[in-house]
């Protein structure tokens, strides 16, 4: 049990390493793509009709986190095979030296259902835009990564503060209309309102968290917090509601009509906007600048509020006594369980309660030095909380009327200074294929493995975003010399 727990602590580390700094690609912001516009709602693809088809237009799969990469979770040994954080001779204070005060990971996957875009006129663009997603936020806050690897004896008779532990984790489809328009010369606006759908949630309200560790070792919690869900739980109680038992109700899914209604729920609605603008100081140089993402859910259906209010103890038990082999990974995760419902109470009201979205904002800037290559430069920032990701990409992008567009582009964020990005789209027929590969890793190393084999891993990689689809597009726009508005710079 206990070797099978460290290799899945070293999955789950490997897994987490890398992410992406954004919902979308940031390639995608300068070329002649549909998808361009859920970046920025203004800027205009250069057919005059698009269909995205579910799924294959593009499934977006994120994972990031700010406090570790690859080369900390695996390193180089003292031969040439690499050792991981739980080798040994592995320096495990150089490991938690990458801790922050507030470390996050946020998992993001959008699947689109449809997509469509036209041109109405000679100005308006209309996108329509439909996508299941999800997306989670869980904060950790450092001391607690460093309790649980290296256990108590330095936090003896200390209080922890935990008030920065938050977690949100949601489901939902998002229904998206909007529209851009060129309002002046030279100056385009776009504008998408949202229908958000949620289908499933939990959030957790931290007002104030504390854990003392005793001097005996043992843990007191002292907790003002509430864990929200919106799912189909199915919770026991006893007598003075303390929580027995919960589990998930999967009876709701036995036929097909309970999986359609569960999936098609509107019970808890929300709304977004995104907004966005382009103007063309010159026939070179453009700027750009949009907000995305704005937006919320009330949540109202299948609620279950657990609330923990008071002081509570348990023994201080940690992941320490798994890795030296004094306790199994079940035993701990029994007496922890145990811990937590006795110190949770089930809420007699079902309260309804709001997430919001994490937003992004977005300044973009390109100078064509010819008809057909553009360099770029985009920055965008997303704000999670109280929390802000930043990151910073420069680009040459080539785009050839409707057959071809391409970019290279070189991205400054999540800590690191060294992350490449290519796009590709080709247009046959009536079908545009496009690649977009961002944030990936310059240097390599090998894993050997016991047999000798070895394979190749990046040295230094906490952030990727991959996104591979095609889209059916029909019409061109033309260029004219009196109608430069319309023409697509970016």
């Amino acid at each position: 049990m206990i070797r099978n727990f460290k290799y899945l602590m070293i999955l789950l580390l490997a897994v987490i390493s890398f992410g992406a700094e954004a919902q979308y690609s940031q390639v995608l912001y300068h070329m002649n793509l549909p998808q361009n516009h859920l970046l920025n709602p203004a800027l205009r693809p250069g057919n005059r009709v698009y269909i995205g088809l579910p799924a294959f237009s593009g499934v977006n799969i994120n994972l990031n986190n700010n406090f570790i990469n690859f080369s900390d979770v695996i390193i180089k040994g003292q031969t040439d095979s690499l050792i991981t954080f739980l080798h040994p001779d592995y320096n495990a204070d150089k490991f938690l030296a990458k801790i922050k005060d507030k470390n996050s990971i946020e998992p993001e996957i959008t699947v689109p259902l449809f997509g469509l875009g036209f041109s109405a006129g000679k100005d308006l663009y209309i996108f329509l835009d439909i996508n299941e997603r999800v997306e989670g936020n869980v904060v950790l806050p450092g001391d607690i990564i460093k309790l649980g690897l290296k256990g108590n004896e330095q936090f003896a008779g200390s209080k922890i503060d935990l008030s920065s532990l938050r977690g949100d984790l949601k489901y939902y489809r998002e229904i998206g209309l909007g529209f851009s328009k060129d309002i002046a010369n030279r100056f385009r606006i776009g504008v998408k309102g949202k229908l958000l759908f949620g289908i499933a949630s939990v959030s957790i309200d931290n007002r104030s968290l504390g854990l003392t560790v005793n001097d005996d070792y043992s843990h007191t919690i002292d907790a003002d917090m509430m864990i929200n869900f919106s799912a189909p739980l199915s919770v026991k109680m006893t007598a003075d509601k303390k929580i027995d038992d919960f589990t998930f109700d999967d009876s709701r899914f036995d036929n097909r009509s309970g999986i359609v209604d569960f999936l098609t729920n509107t019970g808890n609605m929300g709304l977004g906007i995104d907004l966005g603008a382009t103007y063309d100081i010159s026939d070179k140089f453009i700027v750009s600048a949009a907000v995305t993402d704005i937006g919320f859910i009330k949540w109202k259906t299948d609620l279950t509020n657990l609330q923990a209010k008071s002081s509570f103890k348990f023994s201080g038990l940690n992941m320490e006594n798994v890795l030296n082999g004094t306790m199994t990974f079940d035993s701990l995760a029994n007496v922890m369980l145990d811990s937590l419902k006795n110190s949770f109470i089930l809420s007699d009201t079902k309260n309804p309660f709001t997430t919001y979205l994490p937003y992004g904002i977005t300044f973009g800037g390109s100078y064509n030095l010819t008809e057909s290559f553009s360099v770029g430069l985009l920055s965008y920032s997303r704000i999670i909380g109280k929390q802000i990701r930043e990151s910073l990409t420069l680009s040459a992008n080539v785009n050839v009327g409707n057959a071809l567009s391409a970019s290279f582009a070189y991205t400054a964020a999540n800590h690191r200074y060294d992350n490449l990005g290519v796009g590709l789209g080709l247009r046959a027929g009536f079908f545009q294929f496009y690649a977009v590969v961002d944030r990936i890793p310059v240097t390599w190393n090998k894993v050997i493995t016991e047999g000798g084999d070895s394979f190749p891993v990046p040295v230094s990689w906490n952030m990727v975003n991959a996104r591979l689809g095609f889209n059916l597009v029909f019409g061109n726009k033309i260029k004219k010399k009196d109608d430069k508005p319309m023409v697509l710079v970016e």
